[in-house]
């Protein structure tokens, strides 16, 4: 009977994944999105190109126009490339950073401006004293950073519209690594007919734009194009697999449907615990295993177009440590039946993924050439995994954490239910600091060879010591009797704040290390809110039991006899 209910669960999970089944289906305008560019250290279809450039300009991969026109990406990068309206009067450059809009005098209620309005406003000086800083290394404040961030929207955006025919869509004639060159610039490498070709068909494919604003009426021409370009290199020129599997991969967002899965999976998990329907245990398995698979097929597609570990950058971590906790809590599910740790695990994977998908402007999910330091494929296939692998362990302990808090804080009677827990909780903080102290001793070794030496006290490496640090201590606190189990909830609580500093905090905040690689900016006020208000739940939870605590003890006190009365004095 189990089977049939993890068949049910699988099939459930598999419906959420195929629907709408046009995503798993070729998109009429396909022939546009797979032209082939050499852009950024790599080879990639044009629909990639449109979504992170829309991306990294506008902070979203669709944008909705001043007459009401939903453009998705490639629509979009088109109507830029084509230059088929007044773009430098759409509200189309992402301004965030609140203290910046007021210091260069723009409304610090808006999200969205225009070329134009940015141009007008004292943000162009604002630029200019930014990259005077830049250039003689001194150090640069949030705003100066935020500021040259929007400077390179401003100049992508001048770029894809100016640079009608810059976009480098034609081979090396014979060098695999061999720079390509656009449409304009052809004749460098091929006959004066040859590239005569190639601009005709891009021009037919410019008219019927601006005739039609259709992404799909230019397949024909786009397909010819294609085929134009392919056979004048075919052995440099990517195979049409490959330009076809990364636009797939785009369309089908996997990470996005993931989450999805284990949004059902929780809701059904979460019925059956709170109305005792443990015989169904079994169906929102099979869900949760079916968002596991569409995950783990999503890094398959990626490490295939990136031919390397998905942990490369920030976007990337978050995704696999929202996999992470995902797929140890199965494991510990699994071992258990204890139906607590899916239930930990699904809200803190989501909110991972959710993060991921709905922030691109912060974790930025283009795929871009390693830095040297990365590119050493066996240190950063078993360093960073088993580091973030560790994050996974922590934040699923945190997950616990705060299910005990909340017993302590609304049913503190159910102790049994709490002791299981606690018990949970302490296997899951035992892996993530094996899986810390490895990866730190990874690290090591890898810095040893990249930098010369084991140890440098570089802020991650440092944070990470704290990381492991925060843990140990209330581990062995609890072996010899110093910590309780509100004490070892608390501290899973508490200690990942030194995980997320290490983690988020090193590169979103400090900025600073030979780290660098994995820098950004954004999300710090969202950060601290949460923070301040997860420690404000601990206090609360700690000051209730501690009045709980006080209260039981005075009842066993006058139960007892076990208190004194104050003298009563002769009215005399």
């Amino acid at each position: 009977m189990k089977f049939l209910k993890l068949a049910l669960g699988l099939l459930l999970g598999a419906i959420l994944i195929f629907v709408p089944f046009s995503t798993w289906q070729s998109a009429p305008a396909e022939s546009v999105q797979t032209l082939a560019v050499q852009l950024d250290g790599r080879k990639k279809p044009l629909d990639t190109v449109a979504r992170e450039t829309l991306v990294q300009i506008h902070g979203a991969s669709t944008y909705r126009t001043t007459d009401g026109q939903t453009l998705d990406a490639t629509s979009a990068y088109l109507s830029l490339w084509f230059n088929d309206r007044d773009w430098n009067q759409e509200p189309l450059i992402l301004v965030n950073y609140r203290p910046l809009k007021v210091a260069v005098g723009l409304d610090e209620e808006r999200k969205y401006f225009s070329f134009s309005e940015l141009m007008q406003s004292s943000l162009p000086k604002y630029f200019s004293q930014a990259r005077q800083q830049q250039v003689a290394n001194l150090d640069l404040s949030r705003s100066d950073r935020e500021a040259l961030t929007i400077a390179d929207r401003m100049s992508l955006m001048l770029d894809t519209v100016a640079n009608v025919g810059a976009l480098p869509l034609v081979p090396h004639p014979t060098d695999v690594k061999g720079t390509w060159v656009s449409l304009d610039e052809a004749s460098d490498y091929y006959e004066p007919e040859v590239t005569a070709d190639l601009l005709a068909a891009y021009e037919l494919m410019q008219m019927s734009y601006l005739a039609h604003g259709q992404v799909e009426s230019l397949a024909p021409m786009a397909q010819k194009l294609h085929e134009q370009v392919q056979q004048l290199s075919p052995q440099v020129y990517p195979r049409d697999r490959a330009l076809q599997r990364e636009v797939f991969f785009n369309r089908l967002h996997a990470f996005g449907k993931a989450w999805h899965v284990y949004a059902v999976a929780f809701l059904i998990m979460l019925g059956i615990t709170l109305l005792d329907f443990t015989n169904w245990y079994w169906l929102p398995m099979g869900t949760f295993a079916a968002g596991l698979g569409i995950q783990i097929y999503g890094f398959a597609l990626r490490i295939a177009i990136a031919d390397r570990p998905p942990v490369t950058n920030m976007y990337e971590s978050v995704v696999w440590v929202g996999f992470g906790i995902a797929a140890l809590a199965m494991a510990f599910e699994l071992n258990t039946r204890s139906r607590y740790y899916m239930l930990a695990a699904a809200p803190l994977a989501i909110s991972a993924l959710v993060l991921a998908d709905s922030l691109p402007a912060v974790l930025d999910a283009s795929i871009q050439p390693l830095v040297p330091v990365l590119r050493d494929n066996f240190w950063l296939s078993i360093h960073v995994p088993t580091i973030t692998l560790s994050y996974a362990c922590f934040a699923l302990a945190m997950g616990l954490g705060h299910i005990i808090l909340g017993h302590y804080l609304l049913a503190p009677e159910q102790s049994k239910r709490v002791k299981r827990l606690s018990k949970l909780n302490y296997n899951v903080l035992q892996v993530g600091v094996l899986l810390l102290a490895a990866g730190i001793i990874l690290g090591g070794i890898w810095a040893h060879f990249s930098w010369g030496r084991f140890w440098g006290w570089d802020p991650k490496e440092t944070w990470a010591a704290i990381a492991l640090l925060c843990y140990l201590a209330p581990l062995h606190g609890r072996f010899v009797g110093w910590v309780n189990q509100l004490g070892m909830a608390v501290a899973s609580v508490v200690s990942f704040n030194a995980v997320l500093m290490a983690w988020y905090g090193v590169n979103f905040v400090l900025g600073q290390g030979l780290h660098s690689y994995g820098f950004g900016t954004g999300g710090s006020p969202w950060i601290a809110t949460l923070v301040g208000l997860d420690l404000a739940f601990v206090l609360v939870t700690v000051w209730r039991d501690r009045r709980r605590q006080a209260h039981l003890a005075a009842e066993k006190a006058v139960e007892s006899g076990d208190y004194v009365t104050a003298p009563v004095e002769s009215a005399a």
